[in-house]
């Protein structure tokens, strides 16, 4: 049996002792973790036991390793503290959250695309201003350059990224102010779908859970399509095809390297950073990601090179080109279409982008050309097909500069190009091309209407007085038919602008707009059909349901066939000997001029049997042109649009087949008949004393028994036929 040991060994806290059996222990100070507080008399004697025993060691006060001990159990405990704190933030913030089931993406603003008669972009409006892209759609340097500078992490962290909080905290303590952020992009996403941009403790818990919860559910290709998607680029830009679009005018399909650096440095201040307001701020940004996408290996030496002399993207204060007019229309009329939009949809217009730009071209180029010397500073143009679509509409010189539309909304004074309206409501109570009267100056009440320059030329026909555009002729015939038989032949034509029904009105004082002055000349080219003027053909899904589509429906006709022909052989001569000789071309077109008072306004409507055009030229702020007319610059723009608009398209004569008979006599389509009454003469020898001077006989028709008259059919709603009046019968109340 072994011997057995009942000693018991206790540890010491002395030195190690240099003799010490096998079974002895010894512990050390420096080992301790917590010094044990002793007493004074316990030190004392344990002091003067070392003494006794001859041991020359002295007691110490605390090591390095020591004092690091104390520091890191603090530390220790603080963190454990600072956790259950960090968990109990959470745990309070995220209670006042809606139960995580109920999450869900919500929808991305609707993108309208709206692109020409043949597919081609023309603008994207909703409030992303452009269309969603798959992140295998667009240019591969997009997700890298936003990764390389905003989240280079992305595809290893789970949501939040701790190594590059860290980085961001250390950085701004050494700064001494707030200079980066730690969120991922993830988080970005985060908190651009669901919360608001304060700076709360609560909001960012919110948008850290909210992130775990993403990665959760989506993957990371998912989460980086949706952010490029939905992100703010500045000006108005939302998602990268919006931005590629408003900087480079260009898809994000087509962004090269240093464009997409540009459109990644946005993200850290979109509105300060924007090409549009700081284009050298922009390319310093864009600098700098270029130089963290070689540090990431994403690009090499080389490319690094070639991006960095790209030239700086300088893009336009606001989007640029006249076909945002179109757009700006199209978006005021799609509630009226379809209601309120709620997917992305498609809308196919019936716009023509060649002749769009072409269009722009001209009244740009003529603008820039005159302005200083003729005064002119604005111009619009509205071209419309025989069935009432818009094929071109420009509504300035410069979109960037003024969204303003003064083709569509802004109301200036016509002139003469009024006159037709006049001379188609003489037409319709029984005048013809060949009835004469007499242009010379006459005095109306107090007003006293003069030809341009003064010239009058005596005993003229009703075709030659629209031709010369003779304002004392337009003026008796508004007197002879009245000035409401006049107003209701305008509207019926396609006026909507309140019109005065009086006398002054042969001479277009009543304002109307561009555009619908263009489209009530659309029955002359068309053989008398007021067409439904519209932009918009279908409306569809991205999906390709048809939302709405333009049917036409039953066009009225609102002048007869003869009527139309007697217009449109007297507004030919306009073209060919009047006064807008600048306008013809190798088609048979017709048309009429307009000036305003003092040049205010400068107008030429013209059409073919293929497209009807009108322009306008003049200022905002009403100031005169120097001496322009309706048959310059107008008339000029309308030659360069519609000879490039008429290439290539067999020739066609205008509807009608109205001529000069022997006597004067209305030669008619058989298929329509006419109505006979006689017309009234005035007597040669009437004077008027308050007109102060000598009348001559105010006109003479033909020498024939009886002239044909014109009687509307029912459905065109013209007034009943009526005794006609000479402007001397009114005036002597005869």
């Amino acid at each position: 049996m072994a011997k057995r040991t009942d000693r018991r060994i206790e540890p010491t806290f002395d030195g190690p002792a240099k003799g010490k059996t096998a079974r002895g222990l010894s512990v050390s100070e420096e080992d301790r973790v917590v010094p044990a507080q002793r007493s004074k008399k316990t030190a004392r004697k344990t002091a003067s036991g070392s003494r006794s025993r001859g041991s020359k060691a002295k007691p110490r006060r605390g090591s390095l390793l020591g004092r690091f001990g104390r520091l890191f159990y603090w530390a220790f405990v603080l963190m454990i503290w600072g956790g259950i704190a960090a968990a109990g933030v959470v745990v309070y913030y995220g209670a006042k959250m809606p139960a995580a089931t109920t999450w869900s993406i919500p929808d991305r603003s609707p993108n309208i695309k709206i692109v020409s008669v043949d597919g081609r972009l023309l603008a994207n409006r909703g409030m992303t201003g452009g269309e969603a892209i798959g992140l295998h759609e667009m240019s591969p340097y997009i997700p890298q350059a936003v990764m390389a500078i905003e989240d280079r992490r992305f595809y290893s962290h789970f949501g939040v990224d701790p190594i590059g909080f860290a980085r961001a905290m250390v950085t701004n303590l050494t700064s001494g102010h707030f200079s980066q952020g730690g969120s991922t992009l993830t988080q970005q996403l985060a908190k651009n779908l669901f919360l608001k941009p304060d700076r709360t403790i609560e909001r960012k818990v919110q948008e850290v859970l909210l992130a775990f919860w993403l990665e959760h559910e989506h993957s990371k290709d998912q989460i980086l399509e949706m952010y490029l998607n939905r992100v703010y680029f500045g000006s108005g830009a939302y998602g990268v095809e919006a931005a590629s679009r408003r900087y480079f005018g260009k898809s994000a399909r087509d962004v090269t390297l240093s464009e997409a650096a540009l459109l990644a440095g946005l993200l850290k201040a979109p509105s300060r950073l924007s090409p549009a307001r700081d284009p050298k701020a922009a390319e310093e940004r864009a600098q700098l990601v270029l130089a963290a996408m070689r540090d990431e290996k994403m690009i090499g030496d080389k490319e690094l090179t070639t991006a960095m002399s790209a030239p700086a993207t300088r893009a336009p204060a606001y989007w640029t080109g006249s076909e945002n007019y179109v757009a700006d229309r199209v978006m005021e009329e799609l509630p009226g279409l379809m209601g309120e939009v709620r997917t992305d949809i498609i809308v196919d217009t019936t716009v023509d982008l060649d002749l769009q730009e072409l269009a722009e071209k001209s009244i740009r180029r003529l603008v820039d050309e005159n302005s200083k010397t003729l005064n002119v500073s604005q111009g619009a143009l509205v071209s419309i097909d025989n069935s009432g679509a818009v094929r071109a509409m420009v509504g300035g010189y410069d979109y960037a500069n003024s969204q303003f539309d003064r083709a569509s909304e802004a109301r200036r004074q016509p002139g003469s190009a009024f006159k037709p309206f006049v001379f188609m409501a003489a037409l319709e109570q029984g005048r013809t091309p060949d009835s004469v009267r007499n242009d010379a100056p006459i005095r109306i009440g107090k007003w006293t209407p003069e030809n341009y320059n003064g010239k009058y030329f005596g005993k003229v026909t009703l075709a030659t007085a629209l031709a010369k555009s003779l304002n004392s002729v337009a003026a008796q015939l508004t007197m002879e038919v009245g000035p409401e038989a006049v107003v209701e032949a305008a509207h019926r034509m396609g006026i909507e602008s309140t019109l005065q029904a009086n006398t002054s009105i042969a001479l277009g004082t009543s304002e109307v707009t561009p555009l619908e002055l263009t489209a009530a000349y659309v029955p002359f080219a068309n053989g008398g059909y007021r067409p439904d003027v519209h932009f918009v053909r279908r409306i569809t899904t991205t999906e390709g349901e048809v939302l709405y589509e333009f049917t036409g429906g039953n066009n009225p006709r609102v002048v007869r066939s003869e009527v139309v022909g007697m217009m449109n052989a007297m507004m030919t001569g306009t073209v060919e000997t009047g006064t807008a000789r600048k306008a013809a071309f190798a088609w048979p077109s017709a048309g009429k001029t307009g000036t305003s008072q003092k040049s205010r306004d400068a107008w030429f409507i013209g059409y073919t049997a293929n497209l009807t055009t009108g322009v306008w030229f003049g200022n905002d702020d009403g100031a005169p042109m120097k001496k322009v007319t309706g048959g310059a610059l107008p008339a000029q723009a309308w030659h360069e649009f519609m000879v490039a608009a008429h290439e290539g398209v067999p020739v066609a004569q205008l509807p009608g087949n109205w001529r000069s008979g022997d006597g004067g006599e209305i030669v008619a389509t058989p298929d329509v008949p006419l109505a006979q009454e006689p017309v009234q003469r005035a007597p040669a020898s009437q004077r008027i004393e308050s007109a102060g001077y000598e009348a001559e006989p105010q006109f003479e028709e033909p020498p024939t028994s009886s002239i044909r008259r014109i009687v509307p059919p029912g459905d065109v709603g013209a007034p009943a036929p009526r005794r006609t009046n000479s402007i001397l019968d009114i005036l002597t109340g005869g």
